[in-house]
């Protein structure tokens, strides 16, 4: 029935054009209903328009469906700061709760709208008792020796015996405090790999935990799961590190491993602290679309999209955003300063530029219903990270993906803003301007 329907019509007859207003999210609410994770991605880290959306939608979510935490891609000891102000147990300010992310790039979660959505959180869970509260947590892996010495404060605070045993145990990681450095020493032969070490610290934890709660209550749950995390941090994170330089295994694919066992890890906790344990998960498209419609899981990769939806089937919600245009916050070279750059228009026989000639302008895109069929088909995808490479846009920022198998819905933006930083570097306020007409 479908057959003769291309995929320019498909997106004209689904295409839910946005207004600014609450409504504009209906559509994605009524497919949030009943599910118990709902991943919203970005094309890019950079957009602002990208986190006012995802807040926006993970509001009513809480409101209305009763979400009761939020997933992001941050660290995990970086996001817990976050977690305590929105809970109402630090003496922070909503721009000081965010000062711990200092890895680059800072600006992906110290920005504005972080920051209001945080406030906005704890204003929520003012008005709820404790275990309903919702909570901020990070699904990275990148704090190896932040995480190390969060397990050694609780401890510390908690068992000072067991505390020095974690030193002695995280002591094998080296004292160059460089993840890539330890990670490049063991693959080298250079130093003996601190696997076995950190493997026995978190088996520990876990066996000390029915001491702990025994001990405290439930009241020892969050310090004891945070704890826990950080040790499953310290274990996934050094096998990372040495991957980079090993060669045999693929670290993407131990990454979001590692973001699907702490967000089903966080289910479980969230129920067991009395709340719903339902999550709304924010990180990049790449991470959350089902890496199974995409040209990498043809390269042997997988990701957080497509564990969850293998683990919890029709129970996730997976939707996508997109840009054809405009202005994002990224750098141009690791740890370099962050800038507001111009995104080229997305060229012809990519799924951005499709949208751009419906004239739609702004939409949402439901891509269950069988008339979305057409949109399975094979185009170019954009994906913009924490760096920006106009000069080698194709090779670097371009891959093939079947959008309907992808995602669940997509929303739509033809132009974007940048993201604005906390404390944005100079180099910031200088706006790269777009090309003239006759070179785009």
């Amino acid at each position: 029935m479908h057959a003769s329907k291309t995929p320019f019509l498909a997106v004209r007859d689904l295409g839910q054009r946005l207004a600014d207003r609450p409504s504009d999210f209906d559509a994605v609410l009524d497919m949030a209903r009943g599910r118990d994770i709902v991943l919203l991605g970005e094309a890019t880290h950079g957009p602002a328009e990208f986190y006012r959306l995802r807040a926006q939608i993970t509001q009513r979510l809480v409101d209305e469906c009763g979400f009761d935490a939020v997933a992001i891609e941050g660290d995990w000891p970086d996001a817990w700061r976050v977690n305590r102000f929105v809970q109402g147990e630090s003496a922070d300010d909503a721009d000081s709760a965010l000062d711990d992310f200092t890895r680059f790039p800072t600006w992906m979660w110290r920005n504005r709208e972080m920051r209001d959505f945080s406030s906005w959180l704890r204003a929520t869970n003012a008005a709820r008792p404790p275990g309903q509260r919702v909570g901020i947590y990070g699904l990275d892996l990148y704090s190896l020796y932040r995480s190390a010495d969060a397990v050694i404060r609780y401890l510390d605070a908690n068992d000072p015996r067991e505390a020095e045993l974690a030193r002695a145990r995280y002591a094998a990681l080296d004292h160059v405090r460089e993840p890539q450095a330890y990670g490049y020493a063991v693959a080298m032969g250079a130093r003996p790999s601190a696997r076995d070490a950190v493997v026995e610290q978190l088996m520990q934890l876990r066996a000390d935990e029915a001491h702990f709660l025994a001990r405290d209550g439930l009241d020892a749950l969050d310090g004891q799961f945070f704890a826990e995390q950080n040790a499953q941090v310290v274990v996934n994170a050094e096998v990372y590190y040495r991957a980079m330089f090993g060669g045999r295994l693929n670290t993407w694919n131990l990454r979001d491993a590692h973001m699907a066992r702490t967000l089903f890890a966080l289910t479980r906790y969230r129920v067991r602290r009395g709340g719903s344990g339902r999550i709304v998960v924010w990180a990049h498209n790449s991470h959350l679309g089902d890496a199974r419609a995409t040209e990498s899981y043809w390269r042997g990769e997988w990701n957080l999209g497509q564990i969850v939806r293998e683990q919890v089937g029709d129970k996730a919600l997976l939707v996508g955003f997109t840009t054809y245009t405009g202005h994002v916050s990224a750098a141009s070279r690791w740890d370099g300063d962050v800038e507001q750059k111009w995104v080229r228009p997305a060229f012809d026989g990519s799924w951005e530029h499709l949208f751009h000639t419906t004239g739609y302008d702004r939409f949402f895109l439901p891509l269950q219903d069988d008339s979305a069929a057409p949109l399975r088909e094979v185009l170019h995808e954009r994906a913009i990270g924490v760096l920006y490479l106009p000069d080698t846009e194709r090779e670097s920022h371009y891959f093939g993906a079947s959008l309907a198998a992808q995602f669940d819905a997509v929303f739509h933006l033809d132009e974007t803003s940048a993201l604005e930083p906390l404390t944005p570097p100079g180099i910031w306020h200088h706006r790269e301007a777009a090309a003239p007409a006759a070179q785009v």
